[in-house]
């Protein structure tokens, strides 16, 4: 009887093990252009991340499909969460250390618990959010946005002064 129940316990175990590596995205995926294509019919395997060009990868790091949406192509726009292989300190590193070869100027970055870089370009704004993984590994959130237009200055005489109130 106890067998039968360590039996299933480890079935059990082993479908939600199952489960949970199903939301993520292999490294592979669909082609989406017409040299892709040809290269998918040909049984060439095309990397997920030919989508996202601008960004850098690094090796063992996966898409986590559940917490990804992203829109358009050229340029895209979204939030691409990865699980990555590396620690969050590493991942800081890495990105620090390779995102201005893909075109983006670093604006800030804090590393901390949940760190964070943000750099730029002309047209979109890049947020990167890094924080360490349950067991091992990292948790990284890239998000892209349309970089908003600066607002025009106003004459300093045509601003009243800002009230300022004092805590008693």
């Amino acid at each position: 009887m106890a067998m039968n129940f360590f039996r299933s316990l480890i079935l059990v175990s082993a479908g939600w093990a199952l489960t949970a590596c199903a939301n993520t995205a292999p490294i592979l995926s669909t082609p989406s252009n017409s040299t892709d294509q040809s290269a998918a019919s040909t049984g060439a395997k095309v990397s997920a991340y030919s989508q996202f060009p601008d960004i850098p990868v690094p090796s063992g790091t996966k898409i986590n499909m559940e917490k990804t949406l992203v829109f358009g192509n050229k340029p895209w726009y979204g939030q691409l969460a990865l699980e990555a292989s590396a620690n969050a300190n590493q991942m800081f590193d890495f990105y620090r250390e390779n995102l201005s070869q893909y075109g983006w100027q670093e604006v800030t970055s804090v590393r901390a618990p949940t760190s964070i870089l943000t750099y730029a370009t002309d047209d979109r704004v890049l947020a990167i959010a890094i924080q360490g993984g349950t067991i091992s590994g990292s948790n990284v959130t890239v998000t892209v946005s349309p970089r908003g237009q600066p607002q025009p200055q106003q004459s300093p005489g045509s601003l009243a002064p800002p009230s300022v109130q004092k805590l008693n």
